[in-house]
């Protein structure tokens, strides 16, 4: 029977190369971990620091480091980070020189909400805790608040885009009638919003009366503005 050597090749070689993948994958699983480095996606201020994060990471073990990789079930750990209620999405990964890598998108607060004790709406109108690491510098919501965090959401977003409305909106009150009430960074008188809805047009028509009142130096003879009447804004003298 004549031997076909070019199979009998094959086969050696898929077997080699079998036997190295095995050796090569057990002494990955086996090596330590060298070190964590940490990521935070497109943030400048931090609702949790990295020393936080490595807590989060340990597992009840001393150390991240000191845990082999065959021990480490990545997406236990991204679940466990995501328990975390300043953490919106984690990525947690391994290099092939043994670095846990982490990356981590923070929540972003639109709002602080007055209460007992305070807290944030983030930017998909949840609520989200103070943080002792840092204070973001979003209006205050004061009133009745706790039955409209969709409605509030969407103007929030709104003021968020426009930036004169984002510079000069400083405070919300919502009123037991759901009307919206709102208070102004460098003026001394109330916006009434009315509800939300036609925030766009709203918007427009305040800035209107705000640019012309100022030409006209009349900014510090108002203290309520009412945007509730279409294509109007009636303003109320002191």
């Amino acid at each position: 029977m004549k031997i076909n050597w070019g199979i009998i090749k094959i086969l050696i070689i898929s077997a080699l190369i079998v036997l190295l993948f095995s050796f090569s994958k057990q002494r990955n699983e086996l090596r330590k971990i060298t070190k964590i480095e940490v990521e935070f996606v497109e943030e400048n201020e931090l609702f949790i620091t990295q020393n936080s994060v490595n807590k989060l990471l340990i597992q009840k073990k001393d150390s991240a480091t000191s845990i082999d990789k065959e021990t480490l079930v990545l997406n236990k750990m991204e679940s466990g980070l995501l328990k975390n209620q300043m953490i919106k999405n984690a990525e947690v990964f391994i290099t092939i020189d043994g670095v846990l890598g982490v990356k981590i998108e923070q929540r972003k607060p639109i709002a602080r909400v007055s209460g007992h004790p305070d807290f944030y709406i983030d930017e998909e109108g949840k609520k989200m805790p103070l943080s002792i690491e840092y204070s973001a510098r979003v209006p205050i919501v004061t009133g009745e608040s706790k039955d409209m965090f969709s409605e509030l959401t969407q103007l929030l977003l709104k003021i968020n885009e426009d930036d004169f409305m984002k510079e000069s909106v400083i405070g919300i009150h919502v009123e037991s009638d759901g009307n919206i009430i709102l208070s102004m960074r460098k003026n001394n008188f109330n916006v009434l919003f009315g509800k939300v809805k036609e925030v766009e047009k709203k918007f427009q028509n305040f800035k209107a009366f705000y640019n012309k009142t100022k030409q006209d130096s009349l900014l510090t003879s108002y203290s309520l503005v009412n945007l509730k009447f279409n294509n109007q804004v009636v303003a109320t003298k002191r």
